[in-house]
């Protein structure tokens, strides 16, 4: 190919809108109504044809149209306002976290991921997971939390979805644009910043990027550079896309690459947040260049850089988790292992659940699980799942105490409430909720919105999206081939006054797109009620290679093809954020059937339920949650009461069951009841009572906020303090850790005494003395905890009560005895107690080392030595 010279093309705006440019570039337009109405102003056809990009809109844009808007006294004064907010905006207001932490100097932190779902028109996000990430650099921003976001930037991002005659979906990849969307090179000195990584036998090249989000700045690298060779310039080519060496290679990148591009750049992080497994190799990087720059050992660094991690696990589907052969492994990370100063062994046991089966696989959620310092689930279910998931790390630790917390997901509101909502809650909660959405207070006044105002704007926003709906199977019909007839009937899908339930998410087997299909003629009449009609509107993509999840969908575009469903059941191909956005805001009831508990969190929901819809789920992810602790069930449906069935199908049908008779018996009735004002109160009483309930707890700024109360800010006083006076805790440590490994197979309970315990009273103390042997630890190093819990029936202690014991004497040769007691239990049963030896140091950031815990006996079960 004959080399070219390349030049750049920019839209030419005149003087008086010049703002734009600055508007657009910087994606809090996404969640800022009045910017958005800006463009649509300016353009509103064009904003839709270039997907709501405002680069590629002002780059398209006929000139003259520009220059009359210049002109244009109030296109000029809309300008204004949207420029001056965007100004104000960081510079406004003191910040939450600047009132939380005043004093609060140093905290950086780097949020890794592999996507991040910030607007439809950025495709570098395939799901839930990227949907999250973005909300959640959002509403870091808004919070004024010190934050830049770390990712991948793909040329093709993830697929564009279409459908064929027979319904089985097809994938269509389409380039991005770089200099066509709302990012820009990052340049130093009139350079574009440049990092180099190694791979097996060569260096490989990425180009640094950002994206201005509100007060954040996202950095995303490129490998699409004539520098590499062309199987390196596709690294950064699909998201998710190609074989298990393709995702090592991306994972490499994210990790590694992301860290040096931060160096680069002259950011230093003090925390850094591992969003999913993908980018745990960021953990190795940081231990290497902490050796390097700083002179530590591997294990001294190891302890350092562990201060100041965090991990966020998303899935309990075991096949959403990042596995590597050995050998992979071997060939990728040769070079990486001797920098580091280990042996092949010990560095696979880093990403094994148990590290010294040479045949187990590399896993990153273990790598990430053993080098954070904290590590968490997305809701109280998937904390519990992931708990007993990855307990092998912890081996002799009771699950509940296994150190995987979690904090609930939420979604940032004001990119997903509508227009018409976000008018509603200014009028009658004041404007605070937008800044405050986790003020329970504020969610009190929605009581005193008047139902029909309620009502008439849910209304409108249906009303909407039926409209939309038949414009985009239009589209999708043509783009099919389709017979004209069924071209024609698409204007008369849809009843924009009929209840109206919406499923949309990625079809996965798991969460049981068809269940709601499983008896069509009851479904039928259901749906074909004169007097009580319902619609569904579906929409998700399935996995490339998912053919299930394809065959799911093409059962839902099948039976859309019936004659009794062909008005009742539409399928919107293309599943992106402009769809969910028309979704979330305009159905009446949000359907959700995963197969418990395999929904970590699940967020469509908590979209739906901020616009005023009713949830009607499974109790898994967030909504078992929600459920539980709401202390009211009119917040919603729940089908089943959580149940579990080891056969899958018997589950499906009984949970089927339970979902038609909920519809028949009171969904649909309530939606249908109406007064002589015609407004169906009971309903409006239950949108109140989601909106109260619900949307103070299920947001990205309480989310965001308790990862910083509960994990940044701890980690970030952690890692100050070790690496203080060239870091001469973290070297304390290591030193102090590699002793007690080292010592620990000594360590042992050798006997229990107890004062006679037979029978007690509830209440009732007892002691418990005991003989210990600690090898050349001492008890300033250890522990002692006298552990007293029920007993159930396979003679296994749960839900235990740990107290402390103390030293009493030394009888030499390394042998102690302790003396504790504790209060029998509040409430009558069987009980027992047993004894634990756990390490203890002040710098530790839990009381839990991996592999070092001594039980009196076996971990759980009660003690009957010396009674």
């Amino acid at each position: 190919m004959r080399p070219l010279q390349t030049f750049r093309v920019v839209p030419a705006l005149p003087a008086p809108v010049t703002r734009l440019r600055d508007v657009a570039y910087n994606v809090r337009w996404a969640w800022d109504h009045d910017a958005i109405e800006l463009f649509r102003r300016l353009d509103s056809n064009l904003w839709e044809t270039t997907g709501h990009n405002p680069v590629r809109m002002l780059g398209a844009i006929d000139q003259a149209r520009l220059e009359e808007v210049s002109r244009d006294d109030s296109f000029l004064a809309h300008l204004e306002r949207v420029s001056a907010g965007f100004e104000r905006y960081p510079s406004g207001k003191l910040s939450w976290f600047e009132r939380a932490y005043p004093n609060m100097n140093g905290l950086l932190v780097a949020y890794f991921s592999a996507e991040f779902g910030l607007t439809e028109c950025l495709s570098i996000f395939a799901g839930g997971l990227g949907v999250l990430a973005g909300d959640h650099l959002k509403s870091a921003s808004d919070l004024g939390i010190p934050l830049v976001g770390v990712g991948l930037l793909y040329q093709q991002g993830y697929f564009r979805q279409y459908l064929n005659q027979s319904g089985w979906q097809q994938e269509a990849y389409e380039e991005n644009d770089f200099l066509n969307l709302p990012l820009e090179p990052v340049e130093r000195d009139g350079k574009p910043v440049h990092i180099d990584v190694q791979y097996p036998g060569r260096m490989v090249r990425a180009q640094v990027w950002q994206v201005r989000v509100g007060r954040v700045s996202l950095y995303l690298l490129d490998t699409n550079l004539g520098d590499n060779r062309p199987e390196d310039r596709d690294i950064t080519d699909q998201l998710y896309g190609g074989d298990l060496e393709m995702r090592i290679k991306q994972e490499i990148l994210l990790g590694i690459g992301g860290c040096r591009a931060l160096e680069a750049l002259g950011i230093e992080p003090t925390v850094y947040h591992m969003n999913e497994g993908h980018s745990a190799f960021l953990s190795l990087e940081r231990v290497r260049r902490l050796m390097e720059s700083r002179g530590l050992r591997y294990d001294e660094a190891r302890e350092l850089a562990s201060a100041g991690m965090t991990f966020t696990t998303h899935t309990p589907v075991e096949a959403g988790h990042d596995y590597f052969p050995p050998e992979l492994m071997d060939r990728y990370f040769a070079d990486y292992i001797r920098a580091l100063g280990v042996g092949r062994a010990e560095f696979l046991g880093l990403g094994r659940r148990q590290p010294s089966n040479d045949a187990e696989p590399f896993c990153m959620t273990v790598l990430a699980l053993r080098m954070a310092a904290f590590g968490n689930g997305v809701s109280k279910l998937h904390g519990q799942v992931s708990r007993r998931m990855w307990r092998e790390i912890w081996p002799g630790l009771p699950v509940d105490e296994i150190p995987i917390g979690h904090v609930t997901n939420g979604v940032h509101f004001r990119s997903w409430i509508s227009y018409e909502m976000n008018q509603l809650y200014d009028r009658y909660l004041g404007p605070n909720w937008r800044d405050e959405p986790g003020n329970g207070d504020l969610w009190k006044r929605v009581d005193s919105i008047p139902a029909e105002e309620l009502w008439r704007t849910h209304e409108r926003r249906r009303e909407r999206m039926v409209s939309f709906a038949r414009r985009r199977l239009r589209t999708q019909l043509e783009h099919r081939g389709a017979p004209p007839s069924e071209i024609a009937a698409a204007e008369e899908v849809l009843d924009p006054d009929a209840l109206t339930i919406g499923f949309a998410r990625r079809f996965a087997t798991y969460k049981r797109a068809a269940l709601l299909l499983r008896d069509p003629e009851r479904l039928a009449r259901i749906l074909g009620n004169p007097e009580r009609p319902v619609q569904i509107i579906f929409a998700g993509k399935a996995h490339p290679r998912d053919n299930p999840g394809k065959d799911l969908i093409r059962q839902v575009v099948d039976m859309a093809r019936q004659k009794e469903f062909r008005r009742r059941i539409v399928f919107l191909e293309d599943y992106d954020m402009a769809v969910s956005r028309y979704l979330v805001q305009g159905c009446d009831v949000w359907l959700s059937t995963p197969l418990r508990p395999m929904e970590a969190s699940g967020t469509s929901g908590m979209k739906a339920a901020a616009n005023g819809a009713l949830n009607l789920s499974t109790l898994d992810g967030w909504w078992d949650e929600a459920w539980q602790e709401s202390g009211t069930h009119v917040i919603g449906w729940a089908i089943g009461s959580g149940e579990s069935y080891t056969d899958r199908d018997y589950q499906d049908r009984v949970e089927a069951e339970a979902l038609y008779h909920l519809l028949e018996s009171d969904v649909v009735p309530a939606f249908y009841e109406r007064g002589a004002d015609h407004l169906p109160r009971k309903w409006t009483t239950r949108m109140k009572a989601t909106l109260s309930h619900l949307c103070s707890k299920f947001n990205t700024h309480r989310m965001v906020q308790e990862y910083t109360e509960r994990f940044y800010i701890t980690a970030h006083a952690r890692h100050e303090e070790l690496a203080a006076d060239s870091a001469a805790r973290a070297r304390t440590l290591a030193v102090w850790v590699g002793r007690v490994r080292a010592a620990w197979p000594q360590v042992k309970v050798t006997s229990v005494e107890s004062a006679g315990i037979g029978q007690l009273k509830v209440g009732e103390r007892f002691s418990v003395r005991a003989r210990l042997q600690l090898g050349p630890l001492t008890p300033e190093d250890v522990s002692v905890e006298l552990c007293v819990g029920p007993v159930d029936s396979r003679g296994e202690m749960t839900q235990q009560v740990a107290s402390q014991m103390q030293s009493v004497a030394g009888d030499g040769a390394g042998a102690y005895r302790y003396e504790g007691s504790a209060r029998a239990c509040c409430t009558s049963g069987q009980y027992g107690f047993t004894i634990r030896i756990l390490p203890c140091h002040v710098d530790m950031v839990g009381p839990f080392l991996p592999g070092l815990v001594a039980w009196a006996q076996e971990a759980g079960a009660p003690d009957t030595a010396k009674k």
